[in-house]
Parts: C-alpha cells; sequence; structure tokens
C-alpha cells in the first residue's frame, strides 16, 4: 500500500492511498476511514507524504562508510534532529543559502512510525513501523564543521528545504532487500544496499522508544553511505529507491525565481 500527501487545486492538503492514478483520500496517515471521493493524481500537487513531529537523523549506520571513515559500528543511534520546516516533496525547489556553503546530498531510506511507542522491544518496533520512504539529508558541512568546539548538526542540516521525503510510504516492502541510488542530473552519483546497515529498522526504532516517545507520522532517516558529493545551483538532485519511488528536487541559489 502507498501512502501519499497532495495539494489539490483550491489549495486543500489531501492524505490518503494511492490506487491505480487515483488518490483515496483517509481521514488519517494509516487511517482505515474514508474522507470523501477519490482524486486524480494528475490534477494534484504532490506532496511530502507526511508531515513529521520528529524528523530524526543517523549518522554512521552503514558498514561501507565507518571502514572508510575508521569509526567503530555503534551499539546505539547516533542522531540529530532536523527541523519540520526542513521538510519539501517531490518537485520542489531548494534554495542553497549563502550562509551554507557547502552542502551535499545524502541519499537515504526513510522509516515512517505508525504507532506511538515507547520503550518498546525489537519485535515491537517491526509492528510499529508503518512503512518506508525516500530520504535526501542535505547537509552544510561548512557549518557542521565550522565551529570546532560544537559540531552544529541541527542548524546544518535545517534550512528550508534540506529533508526531502517522498514520493510516498509504501508499506508493503522488504527493506533488507532494497538500494538507495542518488541521481544528479539523471546521473547515477550514489548507490548503495539497505542491507549494508549496522543498526536495522527495528533495532533503531526499539533503541531510540528508550530515549523518546515515537508518535505515528515521526520520520526516522536511516543514515547514509559512501557516495555523498556536493550540490549547486542548478542541478536535479533525485533520490530512487526500487519498489517505493524516486523522489527529485532542484537545487536554486537565493534570488532565484522558487517555485514547487
Amino acid at each position: 500500500m502507498k501512502w501519499a500527501r497532495v495539494k489539490t487545486a483550491d489549495g486543500t492538503e489531501v492524505t490518503g492511498v494511492i490506487e491505480g492514478d487515483m488518490l483515496h483520500p483517509r481521514a488519517a496517515l494509516g487511517s482505515d476511514t474514508g474522507a470523501g471521493d477519490p482524486v486524480a493524481l494528475a490534477d494534484v500537487t504532490p506532496l511530502a507524504p507526511v508531515k513529521p513531529g520528529k524528523f530524526i537523523g543517523l549518522w554512521n549506520n552503514f558498514k561501507a562508510a565507518a571502514e572508510k571513515g575508521g569509526f567503530a559500528h555503534p551499539t546505539h543511534p547516533l542522531y540529530f534532529m532536523k527541523a519540520d520546516t526542513s521538510v519539501c516533496g517531490e518537485g520542489a525547489t531548494v534554495v542553497l543559502p549563502e550562509a551554507a556553503g557547502r552542502v551535499v546530498f545524502e541519499g537515504e531510506l526513510g522509516i515512517v512510525i505508525g504507532k506511538t511507542c515507547q520503550n518498546i522491544s525489537e519485535a515491537e518496533a517491526s509492528a510499529a513501523i508503518l512503512g518506508y520512504t525516500c530520504v535526501n539529508d542535505f547537509s552544510s558541512l561548512d557549518i557542521l564543521h565550522g565551529d570546532p568546539s560544537f559540531p552544529q548538526w541541527t542548524r546544518a542540516k535545517s534550512f528550508d528545504g534540506f529533508g526531502v521525503i517522498g514520493p510516498v510510504i509504501e508499506t508493503d516492502v522488504d527493506w533488507s532487500a532494497l538500494t538507495i541510488k542518488v541521481l544528479v542530473n539523471d546521473r547515477e552519483r550514489q548507490s548503495y544496499p539497505a542491507d549494508d546497515m549496522i543498526l536495522t529498522p527495528p533495532q533503531i526504532v526499539s533503541a531510540l522508544s528508550q530515549d523518546m516517545t515515537l508518535q505515528p507520522g515521526d520520520v526516522i532517516a536511516c543514515g547514509t553511505s559512501i557516495g555523498a558529493r556536493p550540490v549547486k545551483p542548478g542541478m536535479v538532485v533525485t533520490v530512487v529507491i526500487d519498489g517505493i519511488g524516486c523522489v527529485g528536487v532542484t537545487m536554486a541559489a537565493p534570488g532565484d525565481e522558487v517555485g514547487g
């Protein structure tokens, strides 16, 4: 089942389930209750499929990247938070602020929480996951490492548009069989298997639920592997995960006309 969120011609935001070329509105994300007549996907504007209350990102969660960087494997997720205002979806334009300096893409698999969970086991965590989505976790390297006394994770990753989510949330997919790819202007620049994760999605959700209560709609980006590269204005950067879909955005400079 594919969940999506769209904006209709009159500006109404609708969440629902995709069947064929139609979106069937639901009362809420994960709900079985209908909420109106189906709408044609051709007549709406795609949005990020969820508006997360918490947007959590992991660092150092892939074996290949850990080996390259000389990092030990974490036993608990190493994570940061991204502002909810960083979220955007398919077709958006992402402005690269002058203050951000060098910005890199990071294609990632995203976990979407479906149930409120606190202090849960790994088995319970599997049932608490609604589904998976594509994430592009844009990051300012200059800001992240700009002050040697304090790595600025939140600021480096929270500019408007720096948290791309979409195009859908897929509920029926085997995360371990997925490959995360990033295309820049249709050229493949990153590709790695999800099963190279150090901590798996159930382990991640269980561990994070020990630190904070996770709620429906929260998004957890599972981290990235090797291959992240800088982006520049004019580039179209697309995260592709077969079995989920692809979500692409256009990079722009300050002052450029912004749409999407």
